[in-house]
């Protein structure tokens, strides 16, 4: 499978898209006014203190307080799995702290932290509070884990840097230089955080992140990867010299996009993100997803729609999941939902089915940056699955609540609102007494008070003994409206 990055830079942000066989699969969007702030490093101040949550309120400098529970707190002789105590014993108000944000703000929720400091490179990530190397799962060939640690443990023999070093996944096959390399970097970085450690005042930032343009280099780049394309000289200029020292055995070619056509247009990339932001994803064969985000959750529902088969209905449902299972991997990544997700395949009577799906679900996501975990198809046909959330969704980074319905995705009909007033008007001429009463409403209510709703109107008139004015207001959504006394 082949695969390419593309970046487009604008002043006001910059976009990332990972094509695998000329297919989008992943959008990442940075904007200059809001850049993400996950593995920036910040001396906070401790603000709040809750017992009752294992937790504690920080300040960073943001206009929401952090949130750092207890069990994220960790020195350097401890590891994160480790239990700890009360966080009443861990810190106190007033004190500071050094902090990394591991997830962006979402929604009301303010940065989540860590004290567990991790500093990354290509290859390699520096771990200050770690004792022993690490290595990434995802290397499943035993002879290169050990080849890897055994290099690392020879670099590292000579060297008095406190801490450890976990093995990434883009490690594997990498040579000595290169490690030493991405050694001698860490070790550089992290001798610069900690003299900015002691000098720089509570609630101020320590170490920012790479761009995001530079980060696509360091966190995307791998094996399978051919070319990565950029729409900017100065960024094409600066991202050569940073791959130059970041991966200079790399086979990956970074091209300059000199041309006229927008180079997100030209892949179709502006299409994908504006299905990306649809309710409804239809299948090849004729099938659809429904997907719908909420706060608690986001929930898959798979269907057959136009999808008839050609030999038996358990045929047609096997053969719509299994597509279904591609495509919700393809829009996890596409659309970056994490959290709780509930899918809802079709039911399947036949246990090898259920397995074949199951698999093809988890072979998918096997190609997903994002940390995933699945449980098994339920008895009412759901399968329940985590996926690690850092950063806001697409929807969330491109959309807002729609101001006419709240965020309901849905309005009252034009009828409810008539009767709405109806009811309004009763209790205003209960209440006072005027001699008439205009109605403010939008365009569609008006016209159906003095269409379908006209002879109520006229009785309610009668029984109230005033007279009722309407006039519409184009600036009124459905459901507002105004009842004044004249």
């Amino acid at each position: 499978m082949s695969e390419e990055i593309l970046v487009n830079v604008a002043p006001p942000e910059t976009r990332v898209a990972v094509l695998e066989n000329g297919v989008a699969q992943e959008i990442i969007i940075e904007r200059t006014q809001h850049r993400g702030l996950v593995g920036n490093i910040y001396k906070g101040k401790v603000c709040r203190v809750l017992p009752g949550m294992q937790a504690s309120f920080i300040d960073i400098g943001l206009d929401r307080a952090a949130f750092l529970h207890a069990t994220d707190i960790t020195d350097g002789n401890t590891t994160e799995n480790d239990q700890t105590g009360s966080i009443s014993e861990l810190v106190r108000e007033g004190g500071e702290i050094v902090v990394q944000v591991v997830k962006d703000p979402l929604g009301s929720k303010g940065a989540r932290l860590i004290t567990n400091l991790s500093i990354p490179s290509r290859h390699l990530v520096f771990m200050p509070s770690l004792s022993s190397i690490s290595i990434s799962q995802k290397i499943e060939d035993e002879d290169e884990r050990e080849r890897l640690r055994a290099l690392i443990e020879e670099i590292t023999d000579d060297t008095t840097l406190p801490g450890s070093f976990i093995i990434r996944t883009a490690a594997e096959g990498a040579n000595a230089e290169a490690l030493k390399a991405d050694v001698r970097f860490l070790t550089r970085l992290w001798l610069d955080i900690q003299e900015r450690i002691k000098s720089t005042p509570p609630g101020m930032l320590i170490h920012e992140d790479l761009p995001l343009f530079l980060r696509a280099v360091r966190d995307l780049v791998n094996p399978e990867v051919d070319k990565l394309r950029i729409d900017s000289r100065t960024s094409w200029q600066k991202l050569r010299a940073f791959a130059e020292k970041l991966i200079p055995d790399s086979q990956v070619q970074i091209e300059y996009y000199p041309g006229e056509r927008p180079i997100f247009d030209l892949y179709g990339v502006e299409d994908e993100i504006q299905k990306a932001l649809e309710r409804k994803v239809q299948l090849k064969s004729g099938g659809h997803l429904i997907l719908d985000q909420t706060e608690a959750m986001t929930t898959v529902d798979v269907n057959t729609g136009a999808f008839v088969g050609n030999r038996n209905q358990e045929e047609t449902i096997f053969k719509t999941n299994m597509e279904a299972a591609q495509a919700i991997c393809r829009q996890l990544r596409l659309r970056n939902l994490g959290g709780i997700i509930i899918i809802d395949f079709i039911d399947m009577i036949d246990e090898e089915h259920k397995r074949q799906v199951l698999r093809a679900l988890e072979k998918a996501l096997s190609r997903d940056h994002a940390k995933t975990h699945i449980t098994e198809v339920s008895t009412l046909g759901l399968v329940e699955m985590t996926r690690k959330r850092t950063r806001e969704s697409l929807e969330h980074v491109l959309c807002e609540t729609c101001h006419c319905c709240g965020g309901r995705g849905s309005l009252k009909t034009a009828e409810s609102v008539c009767f709405e007033i109806f009811r309004e008007i009763l209790r205003e001429a209960r209440q006072f007494d005027v001699e008439s009463l205009l109605v403010l409403a939008s365009q569609e209510v008006v016209d159906r008070l003095m269409d379908e709703e006209s002879s109520t109107l006229a009785e309610l008139e009668g029984f109230i003994r005033k007279t009722i004015r309407l006039q519409s207001e184009d600036l009124y959504s459905q459901e507002q409206y105004d009842v004044v006394l004249i």
